[in-house]
């Protein structure tokens, strides 16, 4: 999921110390490894040594500037077109001190729109679904002004409707009842309580808000459930056994489980609030609610671009891009769904996600023959923005710009490392 909470975390949105996390991190770091290890080898990572070369080398790297940035735990996935290798790193759960393994299931946030823009599509090639349609012919009466905005509007963030996550006492009230489950019509009622941000396509917002519309015009034209669709349409056909939409909550932990962690900088040093037990699907859903692991959202994501679900008709309209604000802070443009992103190394298609405990990308060429997906299992959770907060989306921001240099096979430029390497800032002293 993506939640605005600051300008330097919308730059971070597919869409995030001092000497104690730094210290904290390399504790980790010691007591499980960070290992890179070719398709087929060892899952458990093997000890970092200085005969690991070019994209290794750089991918070890990264995982220790994330995890110096606060999260507990990285991993990532770089197929690049003639080898996969994992990265992996720290801890999937911090009170049992099991290790991060690479086909650990994580919050897969909001690659979750990429899914159900997918089934949107495929609805369109069969007919039951304009994309040019007005929302109002498939939820009458439910979306303020909903004769005005269309179905490709609410794919591309560009109908105006405010974000229910944008509503400061909406995300402060998950952390005082994290335990809650949100129907969709009451997500709806907090977005809109907001006046729209634009008139219908006028201008692009990110808004969580669009795609609790698109999972309500599935569920009504299909009459079945989300989490039917997506194990039906999605995961049965391609074989994505370790991905389900959580419904509410992730239950099926299959190989192996990321515990999220939203972390609290401010102060002498960072808290650490497990929300692996939170219902991701209560508040998410067709928005954020999917779980998955590395292989198999590079597979979704290779099979999205080679057109395996949907027509070549539907994949160009699916990559048909407008363009996302100056203030964003991502260079690109979005699709129905999807992202292009244009990296120091090249463009590069996909989606990010970010839920209160997860932050993850999955980025293939336009190709889909390369792919590059990791996960990093912390998530600032402070209300206000910091120093430290600030630096972990500076340090995540380059991590996903390294990854895609090494899936390209390019050298990573020196402006990218210069914010990869950025030391953590001081804590501050005060509680």
């Amino acid at each position: 999921m993506t939640t605005t909470r600051n300008t330097t975390a919308k730059k971070y949105r597919l869409a995030r110390n001092a000497a104690v996390l730094a210290t904290a991190a390399a504790m980790l770091t010691a007591s499980v490894g960070i290992g890179t290890a070719a398709a087929g080898a060892t899952e458990r990572p093997t000890a970092f040594t200085p005969a690991h070369q070019g994209g290794t080398a750089v991918m070890e790297d990264v995982a220790r500037r994330v995890m110096a940035a606060g999260p507990p735990g990285y991993v990532a996935r770089v197929d690049d077109g003639r080898r996969v290798t994992r990265t992996v790193a720290g801890l999937a759960d911090i009170a049992t001190g099991r290790r991060m393994a690479a086909r650990d299931q994580f919050e897969a946030g909001s690659n979750t729109k990429t899914f159900t823009a997918t089934l949107v599509l495929q609805l369109v090639d069969r007919g039951q679904i304009e994309l040019d349609a007005p929302v109002s012919r498939y939820l009458p009466g439910v979306v303020p002004n909903g004769r005005n905005i269309t179905v490709r509007m609410l794919l591309n963030h560009t109908s105006g409707l405010s974000s229910y996550t944008a509503d400061g006492g909406f995300m402060s009230g998950l952390k005082v009842d994290p335990q809650r489950v949100w129907t969709d019509r009451e997500l709806l009622a907090v977005a809109f309580r907001h006046q729209p941000n634009f008139p219908p396509g006028q201008e692009w917002s990110y808004s969580n808000t669009n795609y609790t519309l698109l999972g309500m015009i599935l569920e009504k034209l299909t009459g079945k459930g989300m989490a039917e669709l997506v194990q039906q349409r999605i995961a049965g056909p391609l074989g994505l056994r370790h991905t389900y939409y959580a419904d509410p909550r992730a239950t099926n932990t299959g190989p192996g489980y990321a515990h999220g962690y939203g972390v609290e900088f401010a102060g002498p040093k960072p808290v650490y609030i497990d929300t692996a037990t939170w219902p991701i699907g209560g508040w998410g859903g067709a928005a954020g609610a999917v779980i998955s692991t590395t292989d198999d959202l590079s597979r979704f994501f290779s099979a999205v671009l080679q057109g395996k679900l949907f027509s070549k008709a539907q994949l160009k309209q699916m990559t048909t891009t407008v363009a996302m604000p100056g203030d964003f802070g991502l260079k690109g443009g979005y699709g129905l769904g999807l992202i292009r992103l244009d990296t120091a190394c090249g463009t590069v298609w996909g989606h990010g996600g970010d839920t209160l405990g997860l932050h993850s990308i999955a980025l293939a060429t336009a190709d889909g023959r390369r792919t590059v997906v990791s996960a990093a299992n912390g998530e600032p959770f402070d209300a206000e923005p910091n120093a430290r907060t600030d630096h972990y989306y500076t340090v995540t921001m380059a991590a996903t710009d390294a990854s895609v240099c090494v899936m390209l096979g390019k050298p990573v430029p020196a402006s990218v490392l210069k914010d990869l390497q950025s030391p953590p800032p001081a804590p501050t002293t005060a509680g």
